[in-house]
C-alpha cells in the first residue's frame, strides 16, 4: 500500500438529494409514510396475537414477517433521515460494517421466511389432509428459527468478506446507506476475487430463492384451477397476495445485486424502494387480501377507540 494512503476511519454519505428544499420534502414525506405504515404493522402483529381465531400457521407466518419488516426497516431509515439534517453525512467505519451486517442478514431472513410461507401453502393446497401435521406449531417454529439463523450466516459471510477489503482513500459512497456493491468499488485493491465471493452468496441466493418462489407458487395456481372447492377464491387471493410481495422484494433485490460488477442506472432510487419503502408494505400487502385479518383488525381498533370514549367521558365528569 502506498505510504501517502492513510486508512479510512469513516465514509461520506452523498444522500439521496444535495438540494435543501428536495431533502426537506422528501423527510417530511418519509416521516408521514413511517407514522403511518409502521403502526399498522405493529397493529398486524396485536392483532393475530390477541385474536385465537388467527391461529393457523400462515397468520403465525404473517406476525413474524410483519415483525422481520419492523427490524429491517429499522437499520437505514433512521440514519437517512437524521442525514437529512446533517452536513456533511459521514457514517463511521465500525457503524457502516454493522449496518451492513444487520441490513443482509434480516433482509436474507425475511427471504427464507417466504420460502417458508410458500410451504405453509404448498402443504395447504397440495395435502390439506396432513396440514396439521405437516404444519404444526413446533414445524412452524423451527421454520421461522431457521429463517432467522440461515439470514444471519448470510449476513455475517458478506459482513466477514467486506471487513477484509482494504480502504485507503476515497471514502464516499454514493448513497445514503453502506451498500456493499460500492464498498468493493472503493476498495484500493484487487477485490475481483472479493466481489466474485459476494455474488456467489447475495446473487445467487436471491435469484434462486426468487426462482424456488415463483415456481411454487405458479405451480399451486395451476393445482387450485383444477380444483373445485369452496375455499378456492380465498386461497387464490392468498396466493397471489403472495406472488405481490414476492415480486415487491426480489425485484429491486435481483436489479441490484445479480449483476455485481457493472453500474446499473437508477440504482439509489431502485435501493431507496428496496430498502425502505416495500419492506413496510408487505404485510399490508397480506393484510388487504385478506377478510379475516381485516375483520380482526377493524374489531381491535374499534373496541381501543370505544374503551378511550368511555375513559374520556369519565375524566371529564371529574
Amino acid at each position: 500500500m502506498d505510504e501517502n494512503y492513510t486508512v479510512v476511519r469513516e465514509f461520506v454519505l452523498l444522500g439521496l438529494s444535495q438540494a435543501h428544499e428536495v431533502q426537506s420534502v422528501l423527510f417530511f414525506f418519509f416521516l408521514l409514510f413511517y407514522m403511518i405504515i409502521l403502526p399498522g404493522n405493529v397493529l398486524i402483529i396485536l392483532t393475530i396475537q390477541g385474536d385465537s381465531q388467527l391461529g393457523s400457521p400462515m397468520y403465525f407466518f404473517l406476525a413474524n414477517l410483519a415483525f422481520l419488516d419492523i427490524c429491517y426497516c429499522s437499520v437505514t431509515p433512521p440514519k437517512m433521515l437524521a442525514d437529512f439534517f446533517s452536513n456533511p453525512t459521514t457514517i463511521s467505519y465500525n457503524a457502516c460494517m454493522i449496518q451492513l451486517l444487520f441490513l443482509h442478514s434480516l433482509g436474507a431472513a425475511e427471504a427464507f421466511l417466504l420460502l417458508a410461507m410458500a410451504y405453509d401453502r404448498y402443504v395447504a393446497i397440495c395435502k390439506p389432509l396432513h396440514y396439521t401435521v405437516l404444519v404444526n406449531r413446533t414445524v412452524c417454529r423451527v421454520l421461522v428459527g431457521a429463517s432467522w439463523g440461515s439470514g444471519f450466516i448470510h449476513g455475517t459471510i458478506l459482513f466477514a468478506l467486506t471487513i477484509k477489503l482494504p480502504f485507503c482513500g476515497p471514502n464516499i459512497l454514493d448513497n445514503f446507506f453502506c451498500d456493499v456493491r460500492q464498498l468493493t468499488k472503493l476498495a484500493c485493491a484487487n477485490t475481483y476475487t472479493v466481489e466474485l465471493l459476494m455474488f456467489l452468496n447475495n446473487g445467487v441466493v436471491i435469484v434462486l430463492c426468487f426462482a424456488l418462489l415463483l415456481i411454487s407458487y405458479m405451480f399451486l395456481l395451476l393445482k387450485l384451477w383444477t380444483q373445485f372447492t369452496k375455499a378456492k377464491n380465498r386461497i387464490t387471493s392468498s396466493c397471489v397476495s403472495h406472488i405481490i410481495v414476492v415480486f415487491v422484494m426480489f425485484g429491486p433485490a435481483v436489479y441490484i445485486y445479480v449483476l455485481p460488477f457493472q453500474t446499473v442506472p437508477k440504482e439509489k432510487v431502485v435501493a431507496l424502494f428496496h430498502t425502505v419503502i416495500f419492506p413496510l408494505t408487505n404485510s399490508m400487502i397480506y393484510t388487504l387480501c385478506n377478510k379475516e385479518i381485516k375483520s380482526s383488525m377493524w374489531k381491535l381498533v374499534s373496541k381501543h377507540i370505544l374503551w378511550c370514549r368511555l375513559h374520556l367521558k369519565f375524566v371529564y365528569r371529574f
